[in-house]
């Protein structure tokens, strides 16, 4: 059942390891990111260096507990390497032995879905299945690679109206079959795609989806709480990929369109996992509950808590104030601009609204204490 979405299982492990071993794509890309120039050098060379060194790492990977084992210990080195410190908060009010469907807002491809993880794993939790959209997945051995961490696969490319109906009904019985049946926690975003203007709006099409699998004449609220829908705010004091989003941004409010170069989608990811985030943190916040009378109601109820619950930087504070013409404290502006560099005024621009607008959100729900001028 859902054998096309659903995440790998512990009999699969060692059979999916071995094809990805021999998989090329792969290798290339670890080689190109591992050591470029000896692989322009001599690529026969590296890519079977490559091979036999993913052999020598693999055979401790014989179920996907030890896979994820292996990814703490790799973020917590990420984390010491890329942050400034990551906090969390929130989980102590949180049922841990009650599945949770956490829908949180979106700013980077993997690390997202994966720090919510690591929440859960220091604090005895059982980790996430993680939603991925297949406009990720263009080889398939990198929905392999997610498939062994957890990941399910949201169909987003099929052709026909009809067709995209059906892998709706299927994604929202999968959902409602991990969380009741198998017991398991489930991560998805709030809207397809990062938010990459800073503003996090659910989308309430996100929510009709979930609620194909309801039965008509049960309350909404009743299946919600069948759910657990626990809204969570990550913030990240620094994007890694902000000069980046603010020239797709640029692009598409300037011509309407933007087209992403070939492998942007990597590039990206790599940049989020590898780059400078400054400080963040997650706030997992109160789980849903009421009488709703439609998807719109549910996802309004879940952007005030993500926003109410988002915590501001000196970032955040400081592009507000630029744009606002109010006092900003020099040091943080002066991070700002080194950010800028290479960016032309209207980029420049779209980098300090896509700070700027957690703050702006944060006022039009009255949230003025929280939005304090850096002086």
């Amino acid at each position: 059942m859902f054998d096309d979405i659903r995440p790998y299982r512990d009999h699969e492990v060692v059979e999916v390891i071995q094809k990805l071993i021999n998989e090329q794509g792969l290798q290339i890309s670890i080689a190109s990111f591992a050591m470029p120039k000896f692989y322009n050098l001599f690529p026969r060379l590296c890519l079977a260096l490559v091979k036999f060194s993913l052999k020598l790492k693999v055979k401790k990977f014989t179920n996907i507990m030890s896979i994820q084992l292996e990814i703490a210990r790799y973020m917590d080195s990420l984390i010491a390497k890329s942050t400034d410190g990551f906090s969390y908060n929130g989980l102590a009010k949180l049922d841990m032995n009650k599945p949770v469907l956490f829908i949180s807002n979106h700013r980077d491809i993997i690390l997202d879905a994966a720090l919510v993880n690591l929440a859960l794993f220091q604090n005895g939790g059982s980790t996430v299945e993680a939603a991925v959209g297949d406009n990720l997945l263009h080889k398939p051995w990198v929905a392999d690679l997610l498939r062994l961490n957890k990941c399910f696969i949201v169909k987003r490319s099929e052709k026909t109206k009809r067709a995209m109906l059906t892998a709706s009904k299927n994604l929202s019985a999968y959902i409602h079959h991990a969380i009741t049946e198998n017991q398991q926690n489930i991560w998805i975003a709030q809207r397809e795609g990062r938010a990459k203007d800073g503003i996090d709006k659910t989308n309430a099409a996100i929510i009709s989806m979930l609620m194909l699998n309801k039965d008509k004449p049960m309350p909404i609220g009743e299946y919600l709480q069948q759910l657990n829908i626990v809204p969570v705010a990550i913030s990240y004091e620094y994007d890694p990929c902000d000069s980046d989003k603010a020239k797709e941004l640029c692009e598409r409010a300037l011509t309407g369109e933007y087209e992403k170069a070939a492998n942007e989608d990597v590039k990206s990811m790599t940049q989020g996992i590898i780059g400078n985030k400054g400080r963040i943190h997650i706030e997992f916040c109160t789980p849903l509950q009421g009488d709703f009378e439609d998807s719109k109601s549910v996802a309004a109820a879940i952007d005030q808590q993500i926003i109410s619950n988002y915590k501001l930087w000196d970032s955040n504070q400081a592009a507000h104030a630029q744009l606002t013409d109010k006092a900003i404290d020099p040091s943080t502006l002066a991070k700002l601009k080194n950010r800028m560099i290479g960016l032309n005024e209207a980029q420049q621009h779209w980098l300090l609204t896509m700070y700027a607008n957690p703050v702006y959100a944060k006022l039009a729900l009255g949230q003025v204490n929280e939005v304090a001028s850096t002086k």
